[in-house]
């Protein structure tokens, strides 16, 4: 086989050199250790938890050591793409701090190592392609759809690996006069590398999360160009990677069975391989036992779920880290202020069976999160999702800053903080009945008589003075209690509940109801200088009315 000839049949207007592409494409000038890494997604649309756990790996990787991130697009699966996709992962990562120094954005290219989405790069990928088939390492396949399912069926029938190799590679030693008949009559064609690897062989692979492998070699021709001149993954992947001097790989598991064939191509195409960073799936506990996080079952696997549900773009990025790398948390005990970027992440780390997703920790952490924010802070930030979110309470966060400010800040700072709220949705359930919209009426407990009630209630009018300091306001509370035959002394109470028809907590509890409707707040003293005194005392009177 004259395989000059074959590869000028097939690439007639391929005239570049593999040379002269990469001379365009020139080595990055960078640190030693510097990593260069990359986001490649398909643009399908659904940016899901994955795509965080990996953008942070490779950010964590590449930015720690003076390296690059950059974003390229692999659009050579033109059936599955989802217009404006790549805006919405673009946007999406954005927002939770996966920047990307080069690549593509939303208003083109940045960086000296594009195009970066992989359908304008076919020319490029035509240079290599006519180099292997030159090298008599790929070759045309001319077989149709129905010649494919039948050796399937065959190989089925026989009980044999399914794939195109040995045997069942119908054009792999088809002469020059046959290829060029096909030619002539315009039939399509796909191009696939000529394998010399067996299944009676294994090599030994090390792989930065899974360690050493002991890998079986390839034997599959596989598809490097499709009919189309666009190129599969593997073939695109292998020449960008090379072109654009990408370090490590970082992606998920389930592409350890292409490994030998990623392997053996960058091989034949005499690059050098970057080393492979393969992560384990994110799971999750049904019933006792673990299973991939799903699309169709875990709406969690969405990153859309969690802006929706308001969780703080730090708390996310907070559990991220702590499902990657067992030693954060000791870490951000000893650092409880610091940056979570000063954090040496390492990808050794990570656990190659995959990293468990747990929604009670992530909203734990998130408590932990907000509760060390300033008021200011979680002012912007609530604001800012209401906006999107609840329209009608960022109407009235934002009518009234200040005020919205002073709530926010209850409880907040010193080394005990209050940790009320794990989202940002749940902050209107919490602090709502500040607005008087939202104030629900109160249902006292069923045991007091509504006469108590109204007794307590009006004893605590008679005497409520908004310029009492919190000790005077509460002694004017135990004395109410005291009147109305109700104890102070929880250690007598609890010795002897029955002696007393109710205690302290009672009392401050039909308060506490009579002003938030809840029997549950902040603290019912500032509550009460926040709201001021002519809406305390309106609440209050109210209420009492209800109980006439």
């Amino acid at each position: 086989m004259d395989y000059k000839a074959l590869a000028d049949l097939l690439f007639p207007n391929v005239t570049e050199t593999p040379e002269e592409v990469e001379a365009r494409f020139p080595a990055r000038e960078l640190p030693e250790g510097a990593v260069v890494s990359r986001m490649a997604p398909s643009p399908t649309g659904f940016v899901h938890l994955g795509n965080l756990v990996q953008g942070t790996i490779s950010e964590r990787m590449c930015h720690q050591s003076g390296g690059v991130l950059f974003l390229r697009v692999e659009d050579t699966d033109a059936k599955r793409e989802v217009p404006g996709a790549v805006e919405v992962l673009i946007n999406t990562l954005e927002h939770y701090n996966i920047v990307f120094d080069e690549g593509t954005t939303i208003d083109g290219d940045k960086g000296n190592y594009g195009p970066y989405r992989q359908r304008q790069r076919a020319s490029i990928y035509h240079v290599f392609a006519k180099k292997l088939v030159e090298e008599g390492q790929a070759y045309p396949c001319f077989c149709t759809e129905e010649e494919l399912t039948a050796m399937r069926e065959k190989q089925e029938a026989e009980k044999v690996n399914f794939g195109y190799y040995g045997a069942f590679a119908m054009w792999r030693d088809r002469s020059l006069e046959d290829i060029k008949a096909q030619l002539d009559a315009g039939n399509p064609w796909v191009l696939r590398f000529r394998s010399t690897g067996s299944i009676e062989n294994q090599f030994k692979f090390d792989d930065l999360v899974k360690g050493k492998l002991t890998i079986t070699e390839n034997d599959i021709d596989h598809v490097l160009l499709k009919s189309d001149g666009i190129p599969t993954y593997h073939f695109a992947h292998a020449v960008d990677d090379h072109l654009m001097h990408t370090t490590h790989v970082v992606r998920g598991d389930e592409w350890m069975a292409t490994l030998p064939f990623h392997i053996q191509l960058f091989r034949a195409l005499g690059f050098k391989l970057p080393k492979y960073v393969h992560i384990g799936p994110l799971m999750k506990m049904d019933g006792t036992s673990k299973r991939k996080l799903s699309k169709r079952k875990d709406p969690e696997l969405a990153l859309t779920y969690y802006k929706a549900e308001g969780f703080p773009i730090a708390a996310v990025r907070e559990y991220i880290m702590t499902i990657l790398n067992s030693n954060f948390e000791d870490w951000r005990r000893a650092n409880p202020d610091a940056d979570i970027d000063t954090f040496q992440f390492s990808p050794k780390k990570l656990n190659p069976a995959g990293s468990l997703f747990d929604y009670a920790k992530l909203t734990d952490v998130s408590k932990n999160v907000i509760s060390k924010m300033t008021a200011d802070d979680v002012y912007e930030q609530l604001t800012a999702w209401a906006e999107e979110f609840d329209a009608d309470f960022a109407d009235k966060l934002k009518a009234e800053p200040d005020y919205a400010k002073a709530i926010l800040a209850i409880g907040r700072g010193g080394k005990k903080p209050r940790k009320d709220i794990a989202t940002w949705q749940e902050a209107k359930p919490y602090m709502g009945f500040f607005y008087d919209e939202y104030l629900e009426l109160p249902v006292f407990d069923e045991k007091f008589e509504n006469e108590t009630v109204l007794t307590a209630l009006q004893k605590f009018l008679d005497r409520f003075d908004i310029s009492d300091d919190s000790g005077v306001w509460f002694e004017k509370v135990k004395a109410i209690t005291e009147e109305l035959g109700f104890t102070t002394d929880m250690k007598a109470y609890k010795a002897d509940p029955a002696a007393f028809p109710g205690t302290v907590a009672d009392v401050s509890t039909f308060i506490r109801q009579a002003v938030t409707g809840k029997q549950n707040s902040p603290d019912l003293y500032t509550v009460m200088q926040i709201l001021g005194y002519d809406r305390t005392v309106e609440r209050i009177q109210a209420v009492m009315e209800t109980l006439n």
